[in-house]
């Protein structure tokens, strides 16, 4: 990639990805259940090595990815990328056994991963986490014992039907986020429950409570006490490629406006003819193209080890997420009352566009990121 342009090859990639997502995925995704984990498109998503893709490229590969993926089918790069998040920490930091034993499995698509860091009184603030993980000799004897993890997930993806999570939990090696130890927690683990909830978008999610659940140091996802740093590591990759999943939807919405405007026809000619609706347009398509460059200019600075990489992060989701919301609503106006038919694109995109501007970190936690990384450079006398 030079100068944020894309390169032959990987042009005609995404145009492979993007006539696979809706050729391929697109009908899978259709059969399956809104809120359900659909393992049919997770194991289409194995079989044409795409998860494989997501645990061997950089950030930069991972977003292309992932937008050309929600362009032909949102569901599909959302199970792609909830693999992803729930895994890449037993990637990152998980022991060799761990990794060995789980992560084929998700590669393959054939076992869900989760990324449980959510709860009802720590959301934004993920380092008030309030599950604890409290020292039980008794847990693990062999290995000088274990914890037992206590209290809830709420707004958890792939829950309850995951079969696996990563869990973040209060381990008290030291005050707010010191004080936090990321853990591998099979779904089968006895006084672990969850209940689905009844969410606006179509994915997966849903709460989990753990009743004494028994944990030992072989579910250690590295360090005691350095859980909060997992958990970072990973929301500093998927960060930006939010923001692609996000331009993704936005090019979707742009493109079919475009082909609507320029056969509409009203007042006389086409609604391509009013300059009212040529000049939305065109704002819409230049968001579009200033969130991409910025997403792909975040997964460079990832890739290449840079210094700024929370800030580029923070910005790509923040821009590109909040330009999906504005030009899929302008899209839905343009549109006018076909757009709101339950089926039609830009009703799914209504729904699929809402969420991103939350989960993963909030658009005012993104803000707050920024300015701590800006004013961490200045110099005060």
């Amino acid at each position: 990639m030079t100068g944020f342009a894309l390169g032959v090859d990987q042009e005609e990639w995404c145009g492979q990805l993007r006539a696979l997502a809706a050729e391929r995925l697109r009908p899978l995704a259709e059969k399956g259940e809104p809120g359900r984990v659909n393992r049919p498109l997770l194991a289409a998503l194995g079989e044409l090595g795409l998860l494989e893709r997501v645990f061997a490229s950089g950030a930069l590969e991972l977003c292309l990815l992932r937008e050309s993926l929600a362009y032909g089918c949102t569901e599909a790069e959302t199970a792609l990328a909830l693999q992803g998040l729930g895994a890449y920490p037993v990637l990152r930091a998980g022991s060799e056994e761990q990794r060995e034993r789980w992560l084929p499995g998700v590669r393959a698509g054939r076992v869900v991963a989760a990324f449980a860091l959510s709860e009802p009184g720590a959301g934004s603030d993920a380092a008030a986490l309030a599950l604890s993980a409290t020292a039980d000799p008794a847990v693990d004897p062999a290995a000088g014992g274990g914890w037992r993890l206590s209290g809830e997930k709420c707004w958890i993806s792939n829950a309850p039907e995951a079969d696996f999570y990563t869990v973040f939990a209060r381990t008290g090696e030291g005050p707010g986020a010191k004080g936090v130890s990321a853990f591998l927690v099979p779904a089968d683990r006895p006084g672990l429950s969850g209940a689905p909830l009844d969410m606006l978008s179509p994915h997966p999610i849903g709460s989990l409570t753990f009743d004494g659940v028994p944990v030992g140091p072989r579910d250690l996802l590295g360090e005691p006490g350095r859980g909060f740093r997992v958990a970072m590591d990973t929301l500093n990759l998927f960060r930006p490629s939010v923001g692609a999943f996000a331009v993704g939807m936005a090019r979707a919405a742009l493109d079919a406006t475009l082909a609507y405007t320029a056969e509409r026809t009203a007042f006389g000619g086409t609604l391509s003819d009013l300059q009212a609706v040529a000049h939305r347009v065109a704002e819409m398509a230049t968001r579009t193209e200033a969130a991409r460059l910025l997403v792909y200019a975040a997964a460079g600075a990832y890739d290449r080890g840079a210094g700024d990489v929370p800030r580029r992060a923070a910005m790509a989701k923040l821009l590109a997420t909040e330009t999906a919301q504005y030009v899929v609503d302008h899209a839905v106006q343009l549109h006018g009352a076909v757009a709101l038919q339950r089926g039609h694109l830009l009703e799914h995109l209504y729904r699929e566009v809402r969420a991103p501007r939350i989960y993963e970190g909030a658009s005012e936690v993104q803000r707050t990121i920024i300015a701590k990384e800006l004013y961490a450079g200045v110099v005060t006398r």
